[in-house]
């Protein structure tokens, strides 16, 4: 009897164990990512993920994530350093390419190739970018015109490569076995009225085409944005990749939607889209996918799922975006992948070398703004809050110069130090709608500054609070909170953190920052 209560006892003390370790295993969590990475495009080679993303005027651009599980992911490359080398991307002559740059990309893996293709209005045309080395190898430019809007690449088990593209009424045209253009008179409609399966008044038509085969079957996938209504996920399916399509609605729930399907080793499903989510920008959601009837059902009962049924891993965004302390081996003037640069950077003046250990920013000629500015280095802000700072040092700026920290975005805000008169003021300037305005100005007498700003995207309250340190100790608020909105016509990107240097009069001068500092705690808003 004994020896039976000792075993009873030892069991229940085992199970207790277990379901205690259980509890303690935290879960996934949507948002898998709380920051900036729509347009979504995936593939799995073995037991990798490989994702890329939209970063339109940013460079280097179209960058390629990795992860092992779906939900730690992290920077491993860029397809391309410069998108195309003109006017707009140089911010020359009042040319900007803000809300345009390169556009959702498609990804696939074929014979040892991997294929990451973009298109842009910036350049009027269709890129194709390969390796066979996606983390550690160089990318192989093919381009060709027209821009084919949103398009899917696809290879065909036949061997033929297709890409289906355009808006509402959907296109399929043949490439050339190269790469290098559409084979002539290839071009079918595939599906005359894609939206139309989401009702009668829609806003943006079917648009951010993905395909993929399945058990034989193709399935075209879209999103619709119905009039009042939300982002709403389509799929078309058909048995022969120039139709006839049948489609159905597939996805509906607070906006999450374009993205991609995807499978595990396992032979799970799951399926990658994002969500609007205020001046953040797009952020990804992962949800599971069922196959019904030769039909893909995505999420639970019609929603996504706030937990998931996969470790949580590391969380956080640590894999794309870093504190940095500028400080390098000799002759290294690498960035890490974490940073970008608002358009196309003009690398005679940047420097991680002219003093070893600083970012030296150095204005190269006379701009209006700090939109024009060329050289602003830039990171994705984060959710729920993110804070960043710096220490800059100024001494050798000139008349006509304004340096700091930025929340970038058409409707920016940044605190930094202009220089007139030969003094120097410590500024706050707000950009809300549109309109540039100096707020408030602090005269100081040293040769370096702590700047910082502080961002909240708690249920999208999306404020950003400014800060300056004399000492880097005692933080003094300026100014007012920025009320950051997300301009979908315009910038159409999440706000970013930037560093930034530009000369209203003389160039010439230069500021030295001495790191960046980013965290996920912000100092108690005023």
């Amino acid at each position: 009897m004994k020896r039976n209560l000792f075993t009873a006892t030892f069991l229940i003390l085992i199970l207790a164990v277990s379901c205690s370790t259980q509890k303690e295993t935290p879960m996934a969590t949507n948002p898998i990512i709380f920051a900036d990475v729509p347009d979504i495009a995936i593939v799995r080679v073995g037991d990798a993920y490989y994702m890329s993303s939209t970063t339109m005027h940013m460079s280097p651009g179209l960058p390629i994530m990795r992860s092992y599980d779906l939900v730690n992911w992290e920077l491993v490359s860029y397809a391309y350093d410069i998108l195309i080398d003109n006017e707009m991307m140089r911010l020359e002559n009042g040319q900007e390419s803000y809300g345009f740059g390169s556009w959702a990309s498609s990804m696939r893996f074929h014979d040892g190739v991997y294929y990451v293709s973009t298109f842009a209005a910036t350049s009027g045309k269709t890129h194709i970018y390969t390796t066979t080395d996606i983390e550690n190898g160089e990318w192989q430019e093919i381009s060709f015109e027209p821009d084919l809007h949103d398009h899917t690449l696809f290879f065909d088990d036949d061997g033929r490569i297709y890409m289906i593209y355009a808006c509402g009424e959907l296109r399929l045209v043949e490439l050339k076995p190269d790469l290098s253009g559409i084979i002539p008179g290839s071009e079918i409609v595939v599906i005359e009225d894609a939206s139309s399966i989401a009702g009668e008044h829609i806003g943006l038509c079917a648009e951010g085409s993905q395909l993929l085969k399945h058990e034989g079957m193709y399935y075209l996938f879209n999103i619709v944005w119905p009039v009042n209504d939300m982002r709403t996920v389509l799929v078309h399916r058909a048995d022969n990749i120039a139709g006839p399509y049948e489609g159905r609605v597939i996805l509906k729930d607070r906006g999450i939607a374009q993205g991609s399907l995807i499978d595990t080793p396992e032979g799970d499903w799951y399926a990658y889209m994002f969500r609007d989510h205020g001046a953040v920008g797009r952020i990804p959601y992962l949800m599971p996918v069922d196959w019904v009837d030769g039909w893909p059902v995505l999420g639970i009962d019609g929603k996504v799922p706030d937990t998931l049924d996969i470790p949580a891993g590391d969380g956080g965004i640590s894999g794309i975006v870093a504190s940095d302390d500028f400080v390098r081996e000799p002759g290294d003037e690498k960035l890490p992948l974490v940073w970008q640069w608002n358009h196309n950077p003009d690398h005679r003046f940047w420097s991680l070398s002219d003093r070893p250990g600083y970012l030296r920013l150095i204005t190269g000629r006379v701009d209006a703004n700090v939109l024009q500015a060329r050289n602003t280095l830039t990171q994705r802000t984060f959710g729920p809050q993110s804070s960043a700072y710096t220490r800059m040092e100024i001494g050798n700026m000139n008349n006509g110069d304004c340096a700091g920290l930025i929340a970038l975005q058409r409707d920016y805000g940044f605190v930094g130090v202009r220089k007139e008169n030969d003094k120097n003021y410590l500024v706050l300037e707000l950009a809300e709608n549109n309109n540039p305005q100096e707020l408030e100005r602090v005269l100081i007498d040293q040769d370096h500054i702590y700047l910082r700003i502080d961002c909240d995207f708690e249920d999208m309250v999306d404020l950003a609070y400014f800060y300056y340190s004399l000492d880097g100790n005692e933080w003094i608020r300026i100014g007012k909170p920025l009320q950051m909105v997300y301009t979908l016509i315009h910038h159409f990107m999440g706000y970013r953190f930037g560093l930034f240097n530009y000369a209203t009069e003389t160039a010439g001068g230069y500021v030295d920052f001495d790191f960046f500092k980013v965290n996920d705690e912000i100092i108690n808003p005023y």
